[in-house]
C-alpha cells in the first residue's frame, strides 16, 4: 500500500538538494555512530514507540526510562493498556505529569481494541484521530514504526534548524509551527524517516544544546549558516516570557476515628482522575487557616478544626506556580456531600501510597505523622 508523502517544499535559500542530500548522509551516519540506546529503540512494535513518544511530550529522556520500562512492564501490549483500570494507568503515570497524556492513551487504545481490532492504523490520518494523538505523536509513530515520509517537529529540532538556517522566527510564536514543519518536511529523509527524525532530535539533545552547543563535533557544522556567520548564540529567537501567576492554596489532611479523607478529581482537565486531599485557593485577604475551613466545607460538605499545621509546599505547573499550605483537621460533623471532586475515600494511612497523587500533594505525604491521624479525637 503506498502512502500520501509530505510535499517537497523547496523554499529553502542557499541551499540545493545536493545540500540536503549531503546534510541527511552527514546526519544519519553521526546518528548510527553517536545515538543513545534507549529502550523504545529496541524494537519496531508501534505499541512502544507510541507510549514513548507520549511520555516524552513535556518530558526529559532520563525521566521517562524508567517510566517506560515500568509502564510496558505492567501493560505489554495495547490490549492489555486497553482491559485496565484507569486508575491503575494513573497509578503508573504518577510523578510524570501532564496526566491528560495517560488517560488519553488509555482511551485511544480502547478505541483501538474495540473499533480497529486491536491494530493500530497505519494511516496517518486514521492515527491522528485517535485521542491525544497530534501532528507530532503521529508523524513520530508512522515515521518510526511504519517508515512513512512524515517529519517530525519538536523543540530539538526547531533549535536546529533554527541555528542550521538562520531562521527569524521565534520558536514560540504560535505562527513558527507551521514554518519549521515546512523545513523539517523539505529535509526528512525519503528512504529512511524514521531514523533521520530520530537523528534530528538526538543532534539537538546531544549536541546543539540550547546552551553551550558542541559545534566541534556536530555533523551538519559546514552548512550551518549561524555557525558561519558566529550567530549561534543569537538562535533559536524567542518571545519573552509572560509573568507567570501564583496562587496561595489551602489543604487540610481530614481525621476520622485514625482515617484521612481523599477525594478524587473530574476525569478531565488539569490532573483530571487523580486523588488529593481536600482544599483550595485563598481569596483576598483570607488567612491559610480560614481558607482551609472553608474550601473543604464548600467542597465535601463537613466541618472541621484545625490542629496544627503540617508543612509549605511549592510547585510550579507549565503557566502557574501554587504555594500551599497543608494542615492537620478534625473532622467535626456533617455528611460528606461533594462539590466539584467525583469520588471520595476515608483511607487508613497506610494505604495512601496505592492510590494515584499530583506531585504537590506527594511531596508532604511522606511527612504526615501517623501518630497525629491515629490519636483519639475529642
Amino acid at each position: 500500500m503506498t502512502h500520501p508523502k509530505p510535499k517537497m517544499n523547496q523554499q529553502i535559500p542557499g541551499f540545493s538538494s545536493a545540500d540536503i542530500g549531503l546534510i541527511q548522509k552527514n546526519l544519519l551516519h553521526w546518528y548510527n555512530t553517536h545515538h543513545r540506546h534507549l529502550p523504545w529503540r529496541e524494537s519496531c512494535d508501534p505499541y512502544r514507540i507510541w507510549v514513548s513518544e507520549v511520555m516524552l511530550q513535556q518530558t526529559q529522556v532520563k525521566t521517562a526510562v524508567p517510566y517506560f520500562l515500568a509502564f510496558v512492564d505492567r501493560f505489554p501490549t495495547l490490549e492489555s493498556l486497553a482491559r485496565a483500570d484507569l486508575e491503575k494507568v494513573l497509578k503508573s503515570w504518577e510523578g510524570l505529569g501532564y496526566y491528560a497524556r495517560a488517560r488519553n492513551l488509555h482511551k485511544a487504545a480502547q478505541q483501538v481494541v474495540q473499533h480497529m481490532d486491536g491494530r493500530i492504523p497505519h494511516r496517518f490520518s486514521d492515527f491522528k484521530a485517535l485521542p491525544g494523538v497530534g501532528d507530532y505523536i503521529a508523524s513520530a509513530v508512522m515515521s518510526m514504526a511504519f517508515n512513512q515520509v512524515h517529519a517530525v517537529v519538536d523543540a530539538n529540532v526547531k533549535r536546529v534548524l533554527a541555528r542550521l538556517l538562520c531562521l527569524d522566527i521565534p520558536v514560540n510564536q504560535s505562527s513558527a509551527h507551521t514554518r519549521f514543519k515546512a523545513v523539517a518536511d523539505t529535509l526528512v529523509d525519503r528512504t529512511d524517516p524514521g531514523s533521520f527524525n530520530q537523528a534530528l532530535m538526538e543532534l539537538g539533545a546531544l549536541v546543539c544544546t540550547p546552551s553551550a552547543p558542541d559545534c566541534g563535533r556536530c555533523p551538519l557544522a559546514h552548512p550551518c549558516l549561524a555557525l558561519a556567520g558566529c550567530q549561534v548564540s543569537r538562535y533559536p529567537l524567542r518571545l519573552k516570557a509572560k509573568k507567570i501567576p501564583c496562587h496561595h492554596i489551602s489543604t487540610g489532611i481530614v481525621i476520622k476515628a485514625g482515617r484521612v479523607l481523599v477525594t478524587r478529581r473530574k476525569l478531565d482537565g488539569l490532573l483530571g482522575g487523580l486523588w488529593e486531599f481536600p482544599g483550595g485557593k485563598r481569596k483576598n485577604k483570607e488567612s491559610a487557616e480560614d481558607a482551609c475551613i472553608r474550601e473543604i466545607k464548600e467542597e465535601t460538605g463537613l466541618d472541621v478544626r484545625i490542629v496544627s499545621f503540617l508543612t509549605h509546599v511549592r510547585h510550579a505547573y507549565t503557566h502557574f506556580k501554587i504555594e500551599m499550605d497543608i494542615f492537620y483537621c478534625d473532622y467535626i460533623s456533617g455528611d460528606v456531600v461533594l462539590d466539584g471532586p467525583i469520588d471520595h475515600k476515608w483511607i487508613a494511612p497506610e494505604n495512601i501510597h496505592r492510590l494515584a497523587f499530583p506531585t504537590a500533594n506527594r511531596k508532604f505525604i511522606p511527612l504526615i505523622d501517623r501518630s497525629v491521624i491515629s490519636r483519639k479525637q475529642t
